[in-house]
């Protein structure tokens, strides 16, 4: 398995520079003037014993499609499409723009994992721009000087962590022999060091009253029913705006890159105020990372009304969360240990899912009965094709669907096949991305 790594970022953060270091050849044009890359270039790279495929992309920038800037960015959505890794480029003197903050946007919308890079870092004026970069919402920023070649040590290691969890996951059969990945998350103060505690059995991390006494991930490794589980207790996550000290800033920091290397990440509510604005948001960030998902509702020993409570939880999760339809839920108290049992069940049952493998033949039959009780509406006078279906990817399942005008499916329609895919492969409660693509049967005999 060879990992692919796009670098991207707006003109002129010396994206070209940093992928002549890393082919070893001064391949990409480099110059101060910003646009000069236009087209896609890719190569071999290297750093230290890690070997990739690198891609240099045009800058980042808003435009209309059928302008010279707008098939620029085109090309550079083709980039990141096929990347396995995203490399966020910004330029530390100048800090974070809002132009960094719109396409940091758009790449989390695709799911593909991403490290923000700090470049220009090699003087004073630098230093400020580094810690803004945590704005970007993609974990601690990676501070760089392409020119000078500073800074690869690190980005190396974060490319080498990247690189084993693609590897992972493109290698299930080696799933049951290495540990279970999960992370536990939330606002502060809701019981995730009392949790990691009740399930390991032993006073591992430190607990009390007070909110915000976990600051870095921390990794505990123990045996559940003779699967070895790797679990992070993560720091409380507020909202951004509340968040101004610079170590929480790192600890939320720290938190985001614990749900991006996790498997399974349990969103640990508080029953007496399940599901705030700040409870679906965490959620929303560990499906975005495309981790399987389960919630957890501690203190439920001090509820009374709890059909009630219930009954409002799963009315805010169908509303606000549809992309994980049929997520579990598990009531617990952490304190007293009731219920605790039914987590791990729980877990492996989200793990299995996440990890689904469905075959081309049971899909493409799924399809054509899809079609058949529901065809597809005509765009512009011409019908829609739906040609063919296959399973490119799991963890999250990742279901290519071959069409002939994919920008005309309505939203609708995707939103049919998906809970149609859901309700026939038993895919509750993970992430599931239909990729719709423009093309022939990729896996049709040739004529």
């Amino acid at each position: 398995m060879t990992l692919t790594v796009a670098i991207v970022g707006r003109p002129n953060v010396g994206k070209s520079t940093l992928f002549n270091r890393l082919v070893g050849k001064r391949i990409a044009l480099v110059d101060d003037q910003p646009g000069v890359t236009r087209d896609r270039r890719e190569g071999d790279a290297r750093l230290g014993p890690l070997q990739f495929r690198v891609i240099d992309t045009a800058g980042l920038d808003e435009a209309d499609g059928g302008s010279l800037e707008g098939r620029m960015m085109s090309q550079t959505d083709m980039a990141v499409e096929d990347a396995d890794v995203v490399i966020l480029m910004y330029d530390s003197r100048a800090g974070v723009t809002p132009l960094d903050e719109h396409f940091g946007n758009r790449l989390r919308q695709t799911g593909v994992a991403v490290i923000p890079v700090a470049n220009k870092c090699e003087s004073r004026q630098g230093a400020a721009g580094i810690y803004e970069g945590f704005s970007l919402g993609f974990g601690e920023p990676i501070s760089i000087s392409a020119e000078h070649g500073e800074g690869m040590g690190e980005l190396h290691d974060a490319l080498d962590d990247l690189a084993l969890v693609e590897e992972a996951e493109e290698n299930p059969e080696d799933d049951a022999d290495r540990p279970l990945q999960i992370a536990i998350v939330g606002r502060p103060n809701v019981g995730k060091s009392t949790l990691v505690n009740r399930l390991i059995g032993e006073e591992r991390v430190l607990t009390g009253p007070e909110a915000g006494i976990t600051r870095d991930a921390i990794a505990v490794e123990w045996a559940w029913q003779g699967r070895q589980v790797r679990m992070f207790d993560t720091a409380g996550m507020r909202r951004r705006a509340k968040v101004s000290d610079k170590v929480e800033k790192m600890s939320v920091a720290d938190a985001q890159r614990a749900i991006r290397f996790a498997e399974v990440v349990v969103v640990l509510l508080d029953a007496q105020s399940p599901m705030e604005k700040q409870d679906l948001s965490i959620a929303s960030a560990v499906v975005e990372e495309g981790r399987a998902l389960v919630i957890a509702l501690n203190k439920w020993d001090t509820i009374t009304n709890r059909k009630e409570v219930r009954s409002l939880l799963y009315e805010r999760l169908e509303k606000s969360l549809p992309q994980v339809k049929g997520v579990e839920v598990v009531a617990l108290s952490a304190l007293t240990g009731k219920g605790v049992n039914g987590l791990m069940p729980a877990v492996e049952k989200a793990h299995k899912r996440w990890n689904a493998r469905i075959t081309t033949a049971d899909l493409n039959r799924w399809l054509a009965g899809m079609v058949e009780k529901h065809p597809p509406p005509a765009a512009r006078g011409r019908p829609l094709r739906l040609r063919y279906a296959t399973q490119v990817k799991s963890r999250p399942p990742t279901i290519a669907l071959f069409v002939s005008r994919p920008d005309a499916v309505p939203d609708s329609y995707a939103r049919y096949l998906q809970n149609g895919l859901r309700e026939v492969f038993e895919l509750d409660g993970v992430p599931l991305r239909l990729l719709l693509r423009k093309g022939k049967n990729p896996y049709a005999p040739s004529s």
